[in-house]
């Protein structure tokens, strides 16, 4: 289980961080928006206080405090399940990120209130009005990992 520990410690680390350097160094909360690579590659100050894509963004005080379970149930979930493949590298290395996005995720909501967000990607013609930040990337990764190696995992072990 130790790539499970190391990748989620430096995917929590590099979100915090990435999230430090826009609050308190850019300053993006107070300058709203960094073109970078524009259209490409923007940084725009986000508050994520819902779910996915905002949704849920209005709703009270009590659904912050729902997702942080949720989120805290997820990663004791995962942890639990991983386990099964404890020789597999690529399983452990994508829990570790789902797991560190997670916490990263889960730190925001207690701190701030709210999921600090601050990239935003538009090409070819789009324009796309969210943002999402590091944790978010690395969810995704490695979620769509875990559902990828997993059927590798299952077939070396039929083997």
């Amino acid at each position: 289980m130790r790539p499970v520990f190391w990748t989620t410690f430096w995917v929590f680390l590099v979100d915090q961080a990435s999230k430090y350097v826009m609050l308190h160094v850019l300053a993006l909360s107070q300058v709203r928006s960094i073109d970078v690579l524009p259209p490409l590659l923007r940084f725009r100050y986000g508050e994520n206080r819902g779910i996915n894509f905002g949704l849920f963004g209005d709703a009270p005080d009590v659904l912050r405090w729902v997702l942080v379970g949720f989120s805290i149930l997820v990663v004791v979930g995962v942890s639990w399940w991983i386990r099964r493949f404890e020789g597999n590298m690529l399983m452990l290395v994508s829990a570790g990120m789902l797991i560190g996005g997670a916490l990263g995720n889960v730190v925001d909501r207690i701190a701030y209130g709210f999921v600090v967000d601050f990239l935003n990607m538009s090409c070819c013609g789009i324009d796309n009005p969210f943002v999402f930040n590091i944790a978010d990337i690395f969810i995704f990764a490695g979620a769509i990992g875990l559902i990828l190696f997993e059927g590798r995992a299952r077939g070396k072990k039929a083997s």
